[in-house]
């Protein structure tokens, strides 16, 4: 069976509905009371995830020097809250595999046309920080979301080389071939129509263009829905749940993704050591105000690691992938 756009209708194995809970909000004191606690604690957890060969703990570096010019040249306004963040918490979980999978390969890559797809702020910005030869477009249908971002790009004086846009990959007005570099971290498994997305995708890129992609996934795969519409782009099924992400396994990224790409150059797999420590992480992050953050790279260290394939995960994890247009 096809879909009208000539993808064959592959069902996941299992659907999960998860209602999220109401995060309690934390007084000026409190906040002020975590805000110096992490501080403190997060050098020190980031030093101790070293003993894990954690991925992705150089960027927090980087993050940390594009803070420190923040706060030195105020290009813009931009809360101390969230220079806060880019020091002591800027990634969360499996960000900081994904981080590492596309820096490492954008790092040593020449390109001058970049287009990234609504992955976190973060990224972009130090790619456009880095590469200081590339022109950046940024796409998101989140325009809340998107003017945080803006504010980020302003204030990292990178206004003139980072083209911001809300809307959504499949209608993206851009022509064809278009692009040297496109990423999408963690965003095309919220795409219901994801075979489409990876088609305007492959179309956007030049002969001899890198995807690089990063999406949730399991040895068997599903589908999760949440009891709330999480970025305001969904609608309800007939049990009020919405769509939230799907996890890939291998016969769905074969289905949905190779079957357009072709094999990726590269592919790598993350992921949890002891199943279930994903949703634990996730359901403190949804309902703790107090949870801290600050400790994610050292639980990353203990929780999680690398797999040969899909089929080799006890639980969830992530898996990143290039794929080289020829």
């Amino acid at each position: 069976m096809f879909n009208e756009f000539g993808a064959p209708v592959i069902e996941c194995e299992r659907k999960i509905y998860v209602r999220v809970p109401n995060k309690q909000s934390l007084g000026r004191v409190k906040k002020l009371w975590r805000a110096w606690l992490g501080s403190i604690l997060s050098p020190i957890y980031w030093i101790l995830a070293h003993r894990y060969g954690v991925p992705g703990l150089k960027l927090r570096i980087e993050s940390a020097l594009l803070a420190l010019k923040l706060l030195c040249y105020r290009n813009a306004p931009i809360s101390y809250a969230d220079t806060y963040d880019l020091v002591f918490c800027p990634m969360d979980s499996v960000r900081y595999f994904e981080f590492d999978f596309m820096w490492q390969e954008l790092s040593r890559t020449s390109f001058r046309n970049y287009l990234d797809i609504s992955s976190p702020r973060l990224f972009p910005v130090l790619v456009a920080s880095k590469k200081r030869d590339c022109i950046a477009t940024l796409i998101n249908p989140d325009v809340s979301d998107l003017a945080r971002t803006l504010k980020l790009v302003k204030s990292a004086g990178l206004g003139s080389r980072c083209k911001l846009y809300d809307y959504l990959i499949d209608s993206a007005p851009f022509d064809a071939a278009s692009f040297d570099v496109v990423t999408c971290m963690s965003v095309l498994e919220h795409i219901p129509e994801d075979s489409q997305a990876i088609q305007k995708m492959w179309k956007l890129l030049k002969p001899r263009g890198r995807l690089l992609l990063t999406v949730p996934c399991a040895a068997i795969s599903a589908e999760e829905y949440l009891d709330r519409n999480e970025y305001g782009l969904s609608s309800a099924n007939g049990d009020g749940f919405f769509f939230f992400q799907r996890y890939y396994d291998q016969r769905l990224l074969q289905e949905r993704i190779f079957r357009i790409t072709g094999d990726p150059s590269r592919l790598t797999v993350y992921g949890e050591l002891r199943p279930g420590c994903y949703r634990e992480n996730m359901e403190s992050r949804r309902s703790d105000a107090n949870y801290p953050a600050w400790r994610e790279p050292y639980m990353m260290g203990k929780e999680y690691g690398y797999f040969e394939s899909l089929d080799d995960l006890p639980g969830i994890g992530v898996v990143g992938m290039e794929f080289v247009k020829l």
